[in-house]
């Protein structure tokens, strides 16, 4: 047998311990199984994916419209670049 050492958020430690013990299993089991799996069916076993571009605008444009719809729903109309500017400034300025 060998060690292995780790650097994890504190947090993520914690919660991974605390799911590791609904399971039954103490964290070095589990970290055991997931290496087995990964020599056995050579890949990770799950997948790992970003987002592309194209999906991150459409959920920045998909957001955009909730936003300007609820604006609309609590009586917001809409601003024109100046106004938005002004906003945006005196919120800067803590106004």
């Amino acid at each position: 047998m060998t060690s292995i050492t780790i650097r994890v958020d504190e947090q993520l430690k914690k919660s991974f311990d605390y799911m590791c013990d609904q399971f039954g299993l103490s964290n070095s089991a589990a970290l055991n199984l997931f290496m087995k799996a990964v020599v056995r069916e050579r890949r990770i076993p799950f997948e790992i994916k970003a987002e592309s571009d194209a999906e991150v605008r459409q959920k920045g444009w998909e957001a955009f419209q909730r936003m300007r719809a609820s604006a609309i729903a609590d009586g917001v109309g809409e601003m024109s670049l100046e106004e938005i500017n002004a906003e945006i400034a005196a919120a800067r300025n803590g106004e």
